[in-house]
């Protein structure tokens, strides 16, 4: 890029940089948002489709934050629609699809402001009225509840893990989910706290998904590292070890002259020895279970049989985690330097099942929040998409018990919302106005999606809900397997507060920041994108 001045070339960027900018750049960068959110829109509710993501391993799924995470985006603009799905996957771990479809349709309904002449800072204005004044109207629709209201937190799980693949035995999964986050509700200034963390989900292919269960305390796919090591330890002593227990080896290049059979003999003895002060010097700290990060040698493996100590291998650090929160231990780095101190303890852990099928149960932790989820499957593919819908229910039982506001789903805050904006941009006078008649369009786009992916009319569908909602019923929504405008409160399908403003926020941030974009500029270092910023190689 060169510029003049008295008739002399100056350069200003690099040879080889690329400059889009005006219209062209906000409309490609346009394009490349809705392409993305159109890509997760099919899979938006109870009969929304799956997409199957190939690459080193084969994904089936429906969760819009897995398939955003998976899907290469390289162009710049889209990406922003990831942060959108990462962000509320972060803060609520459900909605990240709806937020996706929603910046989509914010975008593309801004794009017939902008051909009128109507300036991008002004719709972006307008955007954050609307936005703002959403929020403040989603506190006219919202109901309340206690995390005592056992009913309405199923309901909750239920609508979470609609349609994404633990449909035959979400009733069950929905109880777990409501029961695990019970045990784990904790209080800090008054105020409901909910740590996903303190749950423990380990998987298991085999058996069917009814095998599921609720497990008091932490399970671990693991089995005793020796077959004389004890099944079970009663008021057990835990070591949370991360380096391997066996006699290290020389790192630097040494030769060792052995000439006679007892010299031989007294080296293997001396090795020996090494390992048992190793394992000597835990037991000496009271450890009667121990679990190590790495592996443990078979000779350390007989002393801690001896020494009757419960010993599991090759454990993983983010189980490791969950342990020390858990059991109150301190991760151990050197056996050399550590102290009773270290140890965590729980009342019981013992080795349950037979075969390959055998898992460590750590019971009666010191932290009484502690629980884990054993889900069980037929395939590898039934217990993966088990497990990201127990996680986006649990996130969404979660978020309900430490806000205690819900609203009614199935698209009836939407309807609502967009009607309501309506009535507020006619208090408006500024070119305002339309962008939040824009954004009302925009909102409707969820239960639009919803009859769409259902094989419903969507133009019909959005008239009955519209009709109802000027009625008077808040909390009509559309029921995709009857066709039918019902109360989707009383029909239980609902969603806590914060998915909906969380949506509505992050969605309107994205939007506003590529509208308010007008230069691109790509230097010979960014990834290609396949001539920027239109569609070819955007993905």
């Amino acid at each position: 890029m060169a510029g003049q001045l008295g008739g002399q070339p100056i350069i200003i960027l690099r040879e080889g940089t690329e400059r889009i900018h005006g219209r062209e750049a906000l409309s490609g960068n346009i394009m490349a948002a809705k392409a993305v959110a159109g890509a997760v829109r099919s899979t938006l509710g109870p009969k929304g489709m799956d997409k199957m993501l190939v690459g080193g391993s084969i994904t089936i799924t429906n969760d819009g934050a897995t398939i955003l995470k998976e899907m290469e985006i390289v162009h710049p603009a889209a990406r922003m629609l990831i942060e959108v799905a990462k962000t509320m996957d972060d803060e609520v771990g459900d909605g990240t699809t709806t937020a996706a479809v929603l910046t989509g349709e914010l975008l593309e309904c801004s794009e017939s402001l902008l051909n009128q002449g109507v300036h991008p800072t002004i719709i972006a204005h307008g955007y954050r009225m609307a936005a703002e004044k959403a929020i403040e109207l989603l506190d006219g629709i919202t109901h309340t509840i206690t995390e005592n209201d056992d009913e309405a937190l199923i309901n909750i799980a239920l609508t979470a893990m609609t349609g994404k693949g633990a449909e035959a035995s979400k009733d069950k999964l929905s109880k777990i989910v409501v029961s695990a986050i019970k045990s784990i509700v904790d209080e800090e200034d008054g105020k409901k706290v909910v740590d996903i963390n303190n749950i423990k989900i380990e998987k298991k292919v085999g058996s069917s998904l009814d095998d599921c269960a609720l497990i008091e305390g932490v399970i671990l796919n693991k089995d005793k590292a020796h077959h004389n090591m004890p099944d079970k330890v009663k008021d057990a002593k835990i070591a949370l070890i991360t380096r391997p227990i066996e006699f290290s080896k020389m790192e630097l290049e040494a030769e060792i002259k052995i000439s006679t059979p007892g010299e031989l003999q007294k080296y293997l003895d001396q090795e020996e020895q090494i390992v048992k002060d190793i394992v000597d010097r835990i037991a000496a700290t009271g450890a009667n279970v121990v679990l190590c990060q790495l592996g443990i040698e078979e000779l350390a493996q007989h002393f801690f049989a001896k020494a009757n100590i419960l010993a599991v291998e090759r454990v993983e650090r983010n189980d490791m985690d969950k342990l020390i929160r858990a059991t109150g231990a301190k991760l151990i780095t050197s056996v050399d330097d550590f102290s009773s101190s270290d140890i965590g303890t729980a009342g019981l852990v013992e080795i349950t099942g037979h075969g390959d099928d055998k898992f460590l149960n750590i019971k009666e932790c010191s932290n009484p929040r502690a629980v884990s989820i054993l889900i069980r499957g037929g395939t590898e593919h039934v217990v993966d998409s088990t497990e990201r819908a127990l996680e986006d229910a649990l996130r969404a039982v979660g978020t309900a018990v430490e806000d205690g506001k819900l609203v009614a789903g199935a698209g009836s805050a939407e309807i609502e919302l967009a009607l309501r904006l309506r009535e507020y941009a006619s208090t408006l006078s500024g070119r305002e106005q339309l962008a939040v008649l824009r954004f009302a369009d925009a909102v409707e786009v969820i239960p639009k999606a919803l009859a769409e992916n259902s094989g419903l009319d969507p133009i019909d569908m959005l008239v009955e809900l519209r009709s109802q909602h000027e009625k008077g019923n808040k909390d009509g929504g559309l029921n995709v397997f009857t066709g039918k405008v019902e109360n989707m409160w009383d029909n239980g399908v609902i969603e806590p507060l914060r998915i909906k403003t969380q949506a509505i926020l992050s969605a309107t941030e994205a939007a506003v920041m590529i509208l308010r974009i007008d230069d691109l500029l790509a230097g010979t270092g960014m990834p290609d994108m396949g001539g920027m910023p239109g569609m070819p190689g955007m993905m």
